[in-house]
């Protein structure tokens, strides 16, 4: 946006052109706070996600248990 070649900033960021677009995509026309949002909400979904694996785990083994129980 800043008139500077895609190549050029690539090389200055050692990424590849592929890296640079994916980032455009997903960060573009965004500012600052909206980065800093849009990166919190990935932790906590995340974050999220292994706490439901951790209790559906716990969730299948105790039925295990249970039915052998039974």
């Amino acid at each position: 946006e800043s008139g500077m070649p895609v190549k050029e900033i690539c090389r200055e960021l050692q990424i590849h052109p592929a890296t640079f677009y994916n980032w455009k995509a997903k960060y573009g026309g965004m500012n600052g706070s909206e980065i800093k949002r849009n990166k919190e909400l990935e932790t906590d979904y995340s974050r999220l996600k292994r706490m439901y694996t951790e209790l559906s785990i716990e969730h299948h083994a105790l039925k295990e248990f249970v039915s052998k129980k039974l």
